[in-house]
């Protein structure tokens, strides 16, 4: 048995003492997301999360996300295993930057991305996610409107509405740091490729794609296309999962540097410290998970396409 195997197997067993549901987003590394309960991207595990009986949550992501967990969760407890795993688009926006930004544009809705903190989405009317941002704009049927904190995420909305945006001047770095030349040498070196990309490029690189989706819309995607290879213009830890749900797909990095260090902090070890302490615990205070939760609430009631 490897040493993976082991820590895997006092994982599991531990999970099951404590009662315990271990999430682990797309981008974490392989062994984390073998090891899980569920993954995905941040807010729907969180939302499928609150429909098990678990009473403990452990969230192998970045700290905004155990925040979603504490706010759709009230009733677990919710531990992140490395304290220190952030978000670096989630860290460019306070509560208090976002009620100036308000001031602003006075009676003007907040559409908020999901990558934010709790205190932002408390001050926001309705959240989005990058598989429905379109879809949310659209429903609130204002000719104007607030988006943050992805200016990339607020700028593909643009170009798919007649609503005037106003975006803050947030991103990820992972994302808005890929160049239209890494992408094209990618085409050129995988010239029968389907080049996917995330809606947190850059309007240049999204140009250059043949299809742009969310990385469960990119899971979803591939799973029904009739393609065989594929360049992925994401967080290279999206691979992992693509390639153990398509064997017999080929997939490609658009660059070997999308890298976020943060999703990769987590590793076994974490999650079995995290269990047997049932800590560092994420808590969102009621005063604001109340009204980050009416955010996320009217988001849900949002009809899909």
């Amino acid at each position: 048995m490897t040493d993976i195997q082991k820590l895997s197997e006092r994982i599991r067993k531990l999970a099951r003492e404590k009662n315990a549901i271990i999430l682990a987003h797309n981008y974490q590394v392989p062994e984390v997301q073998d090891v899980a309960d569920l993954t995905g991207d941040s807010l729907a595990l969180s939302i499928q999360a609150s429909k098990t009986d678990a009473e403990l949550i452990v969230f192998c992501g970045v700290h905004f996300m155990a925040e979603a967990a504490s706010i759709v969760c009230p009733d677990k407890k919710v531990v992140i295993p490395v304290a220190e795993a952030g978000c670096a688009m989630a860290d460019m926006l306070t509560a208090e930057q976002l009620r100036d930004m308000k001031a602003m544009h006075p009676g003007v809705p907040v559409v908020t991305y999901v990558n934010s903190s709790a205190e932002v989405k408390a001050e926001s009317d309705i959240c989005c996610t990058s598989a429905n941002a379109i879809q949310v704009v659209k429903w609130t049927k204002a000719p104007e409107v607030i988006m943050t904190p992805d200016r990339n995420l607020a700028e593909w909305v643009r170009r798919h509405t007649d609503q005037t945006i106003y975006s803050w001047d947030g991103y990820c770095p992972i994302h808005d740091e890929l160049s239209t030349a890494a992408v094209k040498k990618a085409r050129e070196t995988h010239p029968e490729a389907v080049l996917m990309a995330h809606p947190e490029c850059t309007a240049q690189v999204l140009e250059l794609a043949d299809v742009v989706r969310s990385t469960s819309g990119m899971l979803d995607y591939v799973r029904t296309s009739s393609a065989t290879e594929f360049i992925v213009a994401t967080e290279n830890g999206l691979l992992h999962p693509l390639k153990k749900e398509n064997p017999g797909k080929r997939f490609y990095e658009a660059s070997p540097r999308m890298i976020c260090r943060d999703m990769k902090k987590t590793g076994l070890e974490e999650i079995i410290a995290a269990l047997e302490t049932e800590s560092p615990v994420v808590h969102v205070p009621e005063k604001i998970r109340d009204r980050a939760y009416r955010a996320v609430e009217r988001m849900l009631q949002v009809p899909r396409d």
